[in-house]
């Protein structure tokens, strides 16, 4: 039997194929979210679907399924993507995303940024939403219009709901 250089050092050998042999069992996941990141594969994991903020028109979509992530001193925060359509795309100067209505235009929310065909934003889940809390979103134009439109949190997160949920219950 021919035996591997170091005698009885062989552990080393097979620590060190371990360690480049791991990393391939993960690389399908990483290759897969960063198609998803760079829009290869959609607009994110779930579409949300059209919407029509009076005469403009934008595709909605969650980019995780999971609940929202805690972001340090920012709090929770779900991330949603956004492509406008048509119009929109020369027309629209900002749009935004909160949940609960917003008050002005200076707390329309969480700000879209990014390409007009993949915009994302990070919006703040507080602390007085609920299940029957709505997710809301604001055009701004060019010219200085606002539309906004707003859809129940169900349709745009049920993961944000059941989360929401859960954290009633503690």
């Amino acid at each position: 039997m021919i035996a591997l250089p170091g005698g009885r050092r062989r552990w080393r050998f097979h620590v060190c194929a371990l360690m480049l042999l791991v990393p391939i069992g993960f690389a399908p996941g990483y290759f897969q979210r960063l198609d998803l990141e760079g829009g290869a594969v959609g607009l994110g994991e779930r579409e949300i679907g059209v919407l029509r903020l009076g005469r403009w028109k934008a595709r909605l979509a969650e980019l995780d399924l999971g609940p929202p992530v805690i972001e340090g001193a920012a709090g929770p925060i779900k991330t949603f993507t956004l492509a406008l359509e048509g119009a929109a795309i020369d027309e629209v100067r900002a749009a935004y995303a909160k949940i609960g209505e917003p008050r002005s235009i200076r707390s329309a929310g969480a700000l879209f940024a990014g390409a007009p065909y993949r915009q994302m934003a990070g919006v703040a889940a507080p602390e007085t939403a609920t299940g029957d809390s709505e997710l809301w979103l604001t055009f701004e134009g060019w010219d200085g219009s606002i539309e906004q439109t707003s859809l129940p949190l169900a349709d745009a997160s049920p993961s944000t709901v059941a989360w929401l949920a859960g954290r009633r219950r503690r």
